[in-house]
């Protein structure tokens, strides 16, 4: 008989033990618990804050001088890139179409040099052709076969080779200009251009003393 109640009795009380604990976990432990706590163990920041983007100075001079642009397109001012890579193939156009055009006159004055050394106006028949390509059209090369025109050939190559070596330099100081854009643009990121900056102006009155007479004029102040 005593087996009997014992066995009735002992489900019921692990039941409500078991009602308890539930209980006891869902009011106590899990409502009181922070939540953040739950989700975001040792995090300082929500992951819900938005990111904000400051770029590294140094780093976007670096990528500016392992290749053009990358410096802009690190500080996010893409509307650079056309000014970068334009300026970039317009140079490039300029060096090679002057250093082309130094190799005609180099090789044209070399056999102006030539001809006119080795031979004379019976042996036009002769005459190299490179030379020839920079007499006008309708005009007899024999015309220009002295050495007045041999002096001109020399200084339009002594011009392109100035030109060629002057877009070379511009080219290399337009490389610089752009690694010291993306420097300065990362360093003034964030830099306040809000219309808070004002200037204001104001009239300024200062009474007569003993050591100063009455005084009237302006106040310029810079607001940032």
């Amino acid at each position: 008989m005593l087996l009997m109640v014992i066995w009735n009795c002992f489900p019921f009380a692990v039941k409500s033990q078991e009602i308890d604990s539930t209980e006891f976990w869902r009011e106590e432990t899990y409502f009181e618990m922070p939540f953040d706590s739950l989700f975001f163990h040792d995090s300082p920041v929500s992951p819900l804050t938005p990111h904000t983007f400051k770029p590294n100075p140094t780093k976007a001079v670096l990528y500016s001088a392992a290749f053009p642009g990358l410096g802009q397109i690190y500080n996010r001012k893409y509307w650079k890139l056309p000014l970068v890579y334009g300026g970039l193939m317009g140079f490039a156009y300029a060096i090679s179409w002057n250093h082309k055009n130094l190799q005609d006159c180099s090789g044209a004055y070399k056999d102006l040099t030539f001809d006119l050394a080795n031979y004379t106006m019976d042996d036009s028949e002769n005459w190299h052709q490179s030379w020839q390509n920079f007499v006008a059209a309708g005009v007899d090369p024999s015309t220009r076969y002295n050495d007045n025109f041999k002096l001109q050939l020399k200084r339009w190559r002594d011009l392109f080779r100035r030109n060629r070596d002057l877009s070379m330099i511009m080219t290399v100081g337009f490389y610089f200009i752009c690694m010291a854009d993306a420097y300065v643009d990362a360093q003034l990121f964030d830099f306040d251009i809000s219309p808070d900056l004002s200037l204001h102006i104001e009239p300024v009155f200062s009474p007569q003393t003993s050591y100063s007479p009455r005084l009237f004029g302006f106040n310029c102040s810079i607001n940032f």
